[in-house]
């Protein structure tokens, strides 16, 4: 996966990111920067879908659940955010599952923690071996 075609929408979306938490500080609820984070990015011109339903397969049978995705950009960038003192492996693998669900090539997790401002990850999907690797 060539990530060098994303690096300036990356660089932009994680400075909107730090935007936000500069505006509300930590301690919010994440809805809250959700809100504010899809608002900035829809005033950019991405096309922004918040809350977007990914439905569950199991042999290739739809199911009767569906997951809730924080925000898809463009078809492309899954943004999973968190507000939480620290990510830990539980929030990377809720992503790297949305990647898989949707083979959207890119994953943001980023976090408005109180402690520690705003910290993201970034990770590309390869559809064809089926797995997620970060890169920087």
């Amino acid at each position: 996966m060539d990530t060098i075609k994303y690096s300036e929408s990356i660089h932009h979306i994680i400075g909107r990111a730090f935007e936000v938490y500069n505006e509300y500080g930590g301690g919010n609820l994440e809805s809250a920067y959700e809100c504010a984070f899809a608002y900035l990015l829809k005033q950019d011109g991405f096309l922004v879908e918040e809350q977007k339903d990914v439905p569950l397969y199991f042999k290739d049978v739809r199911l009767n659940k569906t997951y809730r995705i924080d925000l898809c950009l463009n078809n492309q960038i899954i943004i999973e955010l968190k507000a939480v003192d620290n990510l830990h492996e539980e929030h990377r693998a809720q992503l790297f599952h949305y990647l898989r669900m949707t083979h959207c090539p890119i994953g943001l997790l980023i976090n408005f923690s109180l402690k520690d401002g705003v910290k993201f990850e970034k990770y590309v999907y390869d559809k064809e071996k089926n797995w997620c690797q970060a890169f920087k």
